[in-house]
């Protein structure tokens, strides 16, 4: 008996049937899936092969089969666009993106969610709209840039409406609880979770209905009611496990191993959270495991296993740096204006003069906007918890020696890799908009070349490179020049040099080339026996973000930066970089730079402690770990600090006694440092004239010029322990 050929109304119900039951039974809709596949093929109808195609491919998704997922996706949407069916394609570039943003590839995923939202709103396709709007407030969720996660999920809350989808209202309910948690609104957090889970149960959703749960066991630990929190965690675990869903089997296992920590009890936080890795290693979810990682450091401290804290903190730093993607910061600035941009040109195509000239008037403001939002709460949030750790390993460093010495030095090296990335980042947005000046001082050249050399003599020397400086004679022991931002320009031709050599030498040569009246014109060289440039990639090398093809797999690393910061620094310099390298043989560098001679050199400021012993400070800060840093630091010069925990409070400290000197974080709750700040200098208190520091994680902060007036000055975290030592000394001289 030959078996029955399925028609397009069969394939048409398998489909529908297998997307019903993906909720709670995801086995089931994948093997009725490949059987609507089977079926399709074989009566060789495209359309039914393409959905088919897509769904498989959103189920393998949600089951961490990352590869079957892309695979199908791009088979579908090369088949539907063979079929001129933008529907078809905007559902395989949804599946794709989903793919990316939870293996933390969150530029990708932003790329194919705004591609499909254009699609979807053309046909105005309100469940897909809010699918991917949901998406969206994901993705920003996860920078902390909370502002346009709420504003993304209240989106798709509104295209759920339009078509009375609770499934998908109640997503984003769950997601805004989290928002109205982090937000200390914890009766808002309830009311919304509650709402999830009842949504939940209504229409089925039984993996939904283990996301809402979870969720409302993050309210449950934010109260401190940890046994009801065990309870919730271990029925949404048993329900990931139950749907195949693998993203939040692995946040359920983090977020249980984080409420163990709290609970102390350790054994069961440690056994919990190395499942949590187990899940991000196999499944590719790097800020499931760099957070596990994390948690696992804190608890060797706690239980004084320095060696291991250590491996653990190494690893955090490592995992979290490749979760990074840099090329995010672009797409999120300008996800608004191209959405904008899109929707404008298609639906006003006889208003077309009218949106240029409205997109002339808003573009700079709005690109200016949301830039500074994101690098506000980029810098902060990464800087923050860099600032424990390089002042806490400077405070160490001399404690220290032998094996234990180089453990500490070993954590600086990961932590100051860290911060270079970090600084390319922000350095080259500065740099992007020409808001950066050279700050000129007396500086001795030749010591700050070899300072540089031996910076990067041990990289050198661990690929068996030899590393050399040659420096004319000629040139005078002193210069006016900006340091940093010279030191910046060979930090980086001088580590490309050493990372894409494997043999042979890199080599650093500075010589006078002329010189006049006050002036010496000097040329810097840097000449490596490296891979050399390909003619192709000549035209792009000094572009942000570029790289050779040949290191896309990241064996060498880095954010694509260095180059495009190497070539504005030159310019603001008043030079120009040029370059002359073959394939096989090596690249040299090269610029001139015009420097002023300087007879005299400005002496080293020497940490003299006994200068500020006795003064009294106010510390206004609210992560704890970056308070007991600083007042160990303080203590240190023998100052007394009081500390404040937020703007309000640090406002009532101010009224209540006089102080030498005020240090004031700038985000905090309750009251911003802006607002304290403001409020101390404004009104009549005992501190209205005291020099008021702003020691900051945010790199923006300087530029709020309304209220840059109110403070002595604008430390940055980490902090540079000379810099703020020279400041406080001077405010009391």
């Amino acid at each position: 008996m030959k078996n029955h050929t399925l028609n397009k109304d069969e394939i048409t119900n398998l489909l529908d049937e297998s997307y019903a039951c993906r909720t709670y039974d995801l086995k089931r809709s994948i093997l009725l899936t490949n059987k609507a596949l089977a079926a399709s093929k074989v009566i060789e109808d495209p359309v039914l092969t393409g959905k088919s195609l897509n769904q498989l491919s959103l189920f393998y998704m949600i089951n961490g089969a990352n590869k079957k997922a892309m695979s199908m996706a791009k088979e579908a949407i090369k088949i539907f666009k063979g079929l001129g069916d933008e529907k078809g394609v905007a559902d395989g570039l949804y599946s794709i993106a989903g793919i990316y943003y939870k293996s933390d590839n969150y530029h990708q995923g932003l790329i194919n969610l705004i591609d499909c939202l254009r699609i979807y709103t053309n046909y105005k396709d309100y469940f897909n709209q809010a699918r991917v709007y949901k998406s969206l407030g994901t993705i920003y969720e996860y920078f902390g840039d909370q502002k346009n996660a709420i504003d993304a999920y209240q989106q798709s809350i509104k295209a759920a409406k339009k078509i009375k989808n609770e499934d998908l209202i109640s997503n984003v309910y769950n997601s805004l609880s989290g928002i109205c948690l982090k937000e200390n609104k914890v009766k808002k957090a309830t009311e919304l979770v509650e709402k999830s889970i009842l949504m939940k149960k209504r229409t089925g959703d039984l993996r939904g209905l283990a996301f809402a749960i979870y969720g409302r066991a993050k309210v449950y630990m934010h109260e401190g009611e940890y046994e009801l929190a065990e309870n919730n965690l271990k029925h949404s675990i048993d329900m990931h496990i139950q749907t195949d869903e693998k993203l939040g089997l692995g946040m359920a296992y983090h977020k249980l191993g984080q409420l163990y920590f709290l609970w102390e009890k350790l054994e069961e936080a440690k056994a919990i959270l190395n499942a949590a890795i187990t899940v991000g290693t196999s499944y590719n979810i790097m800020m499931i495991s760099f957070k596990s990682n994390f948690l696992l450091y804190e608890i060797a401290k706690t239980e004084n296993h320095p060696e291991q804290a250590l491996k653990f903190l190494e690893l955090y730093l490592s995992q979290k740096e490749k979760v990074i993607n840099v090329q995010t910061l672009h797409i999120i600035e300008s996800y608004n204006l191209i959405t904008k941009m899109q929707l404008l040109e298609k639906d006003n195509e006889l208003k077309i003069e009218t949106a240029k000239i409205l997109e002339k008037r808003d573009k700079a403001e709005q690109r200016a906007r949301v830039k500074q939002d994101f690098l506000s709460t980029m810098s902060h949030e990464i800087r923050t918890p860099l600032n424990a750790i390089t002042t806490i390993s400077a405070l160490l460093g001399d404690k220290f020696s032998g094996d234990d010495k180089n453990l500490i030095d070993s954590l600086n090296a990961a932590s100051k890799n860290l911060m270079l990335i970090i600084n390319d980042i922000l350095d080259f947005t500065k740099l992007d908009n020409g808001k950066v000046t050279l700050d000129l001082r007396p500086c001795d050249l030749k010591l700050t070349l070899n300072r540089l050399i031996n910076t990067y003599k041990l990289q050198a020397d661990e690929k068996d490179i030899k590393l050399t400086l040659a420096i004319d004679q000629d040139l005078s022991d002193c210069y006016q020049l900006d340091e940093t931002k010279l030191s910046q320009i060979l930090n980086n031709l001088i580590s490309n040099g050493i990372k894409f050599t494997n043999s042979g030498s890199v080599n650093v040569k500075v010589k006078k080339i002329k010189n006049d009246t006050l002036y010496d014109h000097v040329c810097f060289e840097v000449k490596d026996t490296g891979s050399g440039i390909s003619n192709d990639y000549y035209e792009e090398m000094f572009e942000s973000f570029a790289q050779p093809k040949s290191i896309t797999t990241k064996k060498h690393g880095g954010t694509g930066l260095g180059l495009a910061i190497v070539k504005k620094i030159v310019n603001v310099y008043g030079s120009n970089i040029k370059f002359k390298s073959k394939v096989g043989k090596g690249t040299q560098f090269y610029f001139t730079l015009k420097l002023k001679r300087e007879a005299n050199i400005e002496a080293p400021k020497i940490i003299v402690e006994n200068l500020l012993k006795g003064k009294h400070a106010l510390l206004s800060e609210d992560n704890q770990i970056n308070s007991m840093v600083a007042i160990r630091l303080l203590s240190k010069w023998g100052i007394k600090t009081d500390l404040a925990v937020n703007g309000i409070e640090a406002v009532e400290k101010a009224n209540a006694k006089v102080y030498d000197f005020i240090l004031m974080d700038i985000h905090m709750p309750e009251m911003n440092g802006f607002d304290a700040t403001k409020l101390i200098k404004l009104n009549s208190n005992p501190n209205q004239n005291t020099p008021i520091f702003a020691l900051t994680a945010d790199i923006t902060a300087e530029s709020m010029k309304e209220y840059k007036i109110y403070f002595e000055g604008f430390l940055r975290k980490p902090i540079e322990i000379e810099k703020l030592y020279e400041n406080l000394i001077n405010a009391i001289t």
